[in-house]
Formats: structure tokens, sequence, C-alpha cells
């Protein structure tokens, strides 16, 4: 028998390793492109599709916790109406899906009305259900949100009188709407009609950083509106302030991190979620989530949360390997829990899941799209950069914490980056 070369031994070793490292990456790299299937306010189904394709960590050993806690400032600066002839128009439009929606749809409708010199009506909120609808202020702050755009645009608390079906349009636009397409596609109706009603679609989830000049143009009125607009009212303020404490609590007693992991079991359902046959994961169920957080090393009395609305027994296998997972139910306030845990509090619960997993020590989305994408901008804006992006790590494959952190932050490619410095 011939002798064998250490040195062989050490590159077969190496080339293994980075084999299971490679395959690991390829099943990730698919994580933030899942297709699930949404009902916007105009009535037709958009297909959601993450353009991230990949979250990998370039980490050269560095702390990835850095940056943790550190808030950034805002950049933009309030920019202020022009002294022209204001228009006696109105643009009005509906809040609805949920709050990551809201956030991109106030948006739209403040960079529209602020380029078309027209009053802004404050939205109603729509829920999934017809006839399902609640006021703005019954989940938000008018007067903050009033306030925050003085100077941008004009804003009315009520839809007048004067506007009616025959003076209003109705108009369909994409998200993240520019000038161009408002000069030639919405500016000619306004002009026409006087007054126009707008129904955001999302043709795709793309909260990267832009790189045009009109891009760069419209970020102060688009960052103000996206980042410092809208609060919570403060009864719902202090219902999610509440349960973040007592998580925050529950974690520090055994020296663990309270992490919030967007998991919904109707998500996962969904045929975006099943994968292309080829390994590739779109969104990871309840086992899957427990075995990543156990191999990046995460305290087993660590508090999880789940934005799943109720408990089900498939959760059952969280709660074997960290005992203190829980869902709203188990973690609201008793006295609360007729208001926002309702059979009709479905507008309640999402908003309440959106702004605990904007301000938990960790957020781990098991599902992509637009609630990560906007609840990372929201982490980002306050310097909660611990955002980890799940993958099936090979049972051989070390694991660090490093090369599991979202892209959006490693890469600093989120469009927060171009709103806060």
């Amino acid at each position: 028998m011939g002798i064998i070369d250490p040195r062989q031994i050490v590159a077969g070793v190496l080339t293994v390793t980075m084999f299971l490292m490679l395959g690991n990456m390829i099943k990730r790299e698919h994580f933030d492109a899942p297709v699930s299937h949404h009902v916007n306010h105009a009535g037709s189904t958009q297909s959601v599709e993450d353009s991230e394709k990949s979250l990998a960590f370039d980490s050269a050993g560095d702390d990835p916790w850095k940056e943790e806690d550190t808030a950034l400032k805002p950049c933009w600066s309030k920019p202020d109406l022009e002294e022209v002839e204001e228009s006696k128009g109105f643009v009005t439009f509906s809040l609805t899906n949920g709050p990551e929606y809201h956030v991109s749809q106030v948006t739209d409708a403040v960079v529209v009305a602020r380029y078309l010199r027209a009053t802004l009506v404050i939205p109603d909120i729509r829920g999934s259900q017809p006839g399902d609808r609640r006021n703005f202020g019954d989940i938000y702050d008018i007067e903050k949100f009033i306030s925050s755009l003085d100077g941008v645009v004009k804003v009315v608390k009520t839809q007048p009188s004067e506007i009616t079906s025959k003076n209003l349009a109705v108009l369909r636009i994409p998200n993240r709407v520019t000038e161009d397409y408002i000069s030639e596609n919405i500016e000619p109706v306004f002009r026409s009609k006087g007054n126009v009603r707008l129904a955001t679609y999302f043709p795709s989830v793309n909260m990267k950083k832009g790189k045009s000049e009109q891009e760069k143009e419209r970020n102060s009125v688009g960052c103000l509106a996206m980042f410092g607009s809208l609060e919570l009212q403060p009864e719902v303020q202090e219902v999610v302030d509440s349960m973040v404490e007592r998580l925050k609590t529950l974690s520090r007693k055994s020296d663990g991190q309270f992490v919030a992991v967007d998991l919904r079991l109707d998500m996962l359902d969904n045929k975006g979620c099943q994968g292309n046959g080829d390994g590739s994961k779109k969104c990871y169920d309840p086992q899957e989530i427990a075995v990543f957080l156990k191999k990046l090393a995460f305290d087993k009395n660590s508090a999880i949360y789940l934005t799943q609305s109720r408990w089900d027994s498939s959760l059952d296998s969280m709660k074997d390997l960290f005992p203190k997972t829980y869902t709203k139910e188990g973690i609201m306030p008793m006295e609360k829990k007729p208001k926002f845990l309702g059979s009709d509090s479905s507008e309640y619960e999402k908003v309440i899941d959106f702004y605990i997993c904007s301000q938990s020590d960790v957020f781990v989305p098991a599902i992509s799209g637009l609630f990560y994408a906007n609840v990372a901008g929201k982490r980002i804006g306050s310097g909660k950069t611990k955002i980890l992006v799940p993958a099936n790590i090979p049972p051989d494959a070390s694991a660090s914490v490093g090369n599991y952190i979202s892209r959006y932050v490693s890469k600093k490619n989120h469009m927060a980056y171009s709103c806060f410095c």
C-alpha cells in the first residue's frame, strides 16, 4: 500500500467543505425570489416577486453585529411647496393588505400628490373581507401624519363632498411610481377630471436603492413619506410596547435573545412556498426554523415570537427546541385580547406583528416578500441590523451567524440606506 500524502487529505477535506458551502449558498439563493399572490384593492391578483436573489454575507471575520443599536439619522431634508398656483384637485386612496403594503401605498400617494400639487385625503383602511373597513385613526396617529407632511403636501382628514364618481378617475399605479410615469399617465387624467383615486399594485418587490438621478431627486419626499409619516396611535403602540418588553424580559432572564420570526402557516401552504424541485427553498416551516436557530447556537431559552396568529400543533416542533416560543395569544396582555385578538381584529394583528418584528433583538423572515423587505427598512433606520435569512444548513457544515445576515444589510443595498446616514 502506498504512502498517502497528508496534503492530499487536506485538499480532499477542503474540496468537500467547499462543495457543502456552495450547495448551501445555491439553496439560499432562491429565498428572496418567491412568488406569492395578493389581491389588491383594485380587485386583481398580483404576483409579488422579490428581486433579491442572494443574501450571503461576505464577512472576513468581522463582528456581524457591530452596527447593532446604532440608530441612523435621516438624510432627507423636508422639501417645501413652491409658491405657485395650487391645484384644487384631490388625491384619494385606501390602505390595504396590511402594514407592509401601507408603507408603500402612503409613499406613492404622497409622491403623486406632491408632483400634482394636489391635496391628499387621509385614507381609510380596508381588510381582505368585503365591508371590512377601519378609520385611519384606529391604527395610525392622524395628527402626527398630518404634521409630518406639513409643507410637503396639503392633507385633509375627510373626502370633500364635491368629489363624485363623475369627477374622480380611478388609476392603478405601479409601486415606486416615477415622475416620468406621473407626467405621462397620471397628470393628464388629473387635469381632465380634477381628482384621482390611486390603487397601487406591486409588479415586483423591489426595495433596493435607486440609481437613477430621478430616483435620487425623489428621495426626500419618498423617504419622508416611507419612514417619517406613519406612527401607531397610542393604544396600539402601548400594546406593541408591552409585548416587546415582556418578550425581552423573558429572554434576559436566561441571557438569551428575543427573536421574532415571520412564520404564517397559511402562507406556507401557498404554491410559492413549495420549492422548485431542485432543493431550493422559498419559505421555511417551523421545524426548519427551529433547527436553523439551534445550529446557529441560539440559547434554548431565547424567547421566540411567531407571527402565526394562533397556536397550531405544527408549531410543537419549535417549542420542543425552544420552550419559550409564543404567538400573540400567549404574550398579549389579557385585558387587550378582546379588542386586538377578536374575530374582526385581523388588521390589528398584522400591525402588531409588523412592529414587533421591527423591534425585536433578532428578526428571521421564514417567508420572503414585502413584509420582510419593509420590516428590514424600519430596522435599518433604527440600527437593528440583526436580520438572519434562514437556510437548510448541511449537517457537517459549520454554522456562523455572519453567513446568514440579510444582504439588505451586508451589501447595504436596501433603499433605507438612501434615506438614513
